[in-house]
């Protein structure tokens, strides 16, 4: 049986009073950076329990942003810099091109890590064989919303000081995060740099955004500037167009008052309602697909939390699964391309055994708050019939 509605992979949520407050924003005569912008970074200094929250207005513009400091300044206590040729950032092949085109654009050399077959983020197990002198960074992103193991990943990183005498800067890309939680406390709170999008199709949206969690309060201060072209608004000027002196050059990153009312609005819906939904529909697929013939599910056994943005699974025929649930109204895809298949990072090609063994299997299905429990039961009936 088909089912005459489309069921899409990604939906946008916009709630009526986000709808309402951004208007009221465009009406105001004030629409760039304003006390929207500082209400909206307070209401995530809460949820996230740390006040050193920085909004952007992309993601990638957050991460841009932390590769030039680690550049140029160093970053937290120990102000780990980038400083020799051969230094670089480990990092996760598996993901947007938006999480690792900032190293590139920043002139920073990356060295790519084996991703974990068993839940699509980075090996750590590989991770931990790559390490040398030269990293200053490890870039991981939680592929799906599914947690990196942060308990190992902080004890390889003391190791590594123990033997080096500095840590690695971690950077977690939590764009596919938002709501998750490992080990009871949720992503974005565990100590490291993390940096969250609010882009159109992510659980919350504020059309287009970030914000970026510092764990040193003179990188948060220093980002403040640099996000809005190293000006400080804050000080006092003879004359409030013109600036008395700019120390180090910055960015145009910074984020508006109408994104952020409609990210503030859609907050609200979305923590209290809509991250319970994919939770719920994520539990729902590892129970009733864990013995589909054809079909593997990841493994989500860690102690976590997770309202799935995207939910992986393997199968064989990939093609053939993919045509047979378009021709049942159900939208699938593989999301990301591997990004070390690209021209612009052919230098720094190696081989990824891991990844090489399932990328041609991995699918998404739908998960989303938009996937109704009728919904859901269609999906696995559907993927039960075989294809």
């Amino acid at each position: 049986m088909i089912n005459n509605k489309n069921i899409p992979l990604f939906k946008v949520f916009m709630s009526d009073e986000a709808i309402k407050s951004s208007s009221e924003v465009l009406s105001s005569g004030y629409i760039t950076q304003g006390p929207i912008v500082d209400k909206f970074e307070k209401l995530l200094m809460s949820y996230f329990s740390n006040e050193q929250v920085v909004t952007t207005n992309s993601a990638t513009s957050g991460l841009h942003l932390i590769i030039h400091m680690l550049k140029e300044y160093g970053l937290g206590d120990q102000k780990v810099k980038i400083e020799d040729t051969e230094d670089h950032i480990l990092t996760t092949p598996l993901t947007c091109t938006a999480t690792n085109w900032p190293i590139l654009s920043n002139n920073v050399n990356l060295r790519w890590v084996d991703v974990d077959k068993t839940n699509c983020n980075i090996s750590l197990d590989d991770l931990e064989k790559k390490l040398n002198k030269n990293t200053k960074a490890v870039m991981v992103v939680h592929w799906g919303g599914y947690p990196v193991d942060l308990v190992r990943l902080k004890q390889i990183q003391e190791n590594f000081e123990k033997k080096y005498g500095f840590k690695f800067v971690i950077i977690e890309d939590c764009a596919h995060g938002f709501g998750s939680k490992f080990n009871n406390k949720l992503l974005g709170n565990h100590g490291n740099i993390s940096v969250f999008s609010f882009q159109a199709i992510k659980h919350m949206t504020s059309v287009d955004g970030g914000c970026v969690i510092f764990n040193s309060s003179q990188d948060y201060e220093r980002a403040k500037l640099l996000r809005w072209y190293g000006i400080d608004r804050n000080e006092n000027r003879k004359d409030f167009r013109c600036e008395e002196d700019i120390k180090e050059i910055g960015f145009k990153f910074h984020m508006n008052d109408v994104n952020a009312s409609i990210g503030i609005e859609n907050f609200h819906h979305v923590t209290n309602e809509k991250l319970e939904i994919n939770i719920e529909n994520g539990l729902y697929y590892n129970d009733k697909l864990k013995n589909v013939p054809g079909v593997q599910v990841m493994d989500y056994s860690m102690q976590s939390e997770v309202p799935f943005w995207i939910y992986t699974i393997k199968v064989k025929n990939r093609d053939g699964f993919m045509r047979h649930m378009q021709e049942k109204n159900i939208a699938t895809s593989r999301v990301h391309e591997r990004n070390d298949i690209h021209t612009v990072v052919q230098k720094y090609l190696t081989k990824l055994p891991e990844l090489d063994s399932f990328v041609d299997e991995m699918i998404c299905i739908p998960v989303g708050w938009w996937v109704t429990q009728q919904d859901r039961k269609y999906i696995v009936n559907t993927i039960k019939e075989g294809w």
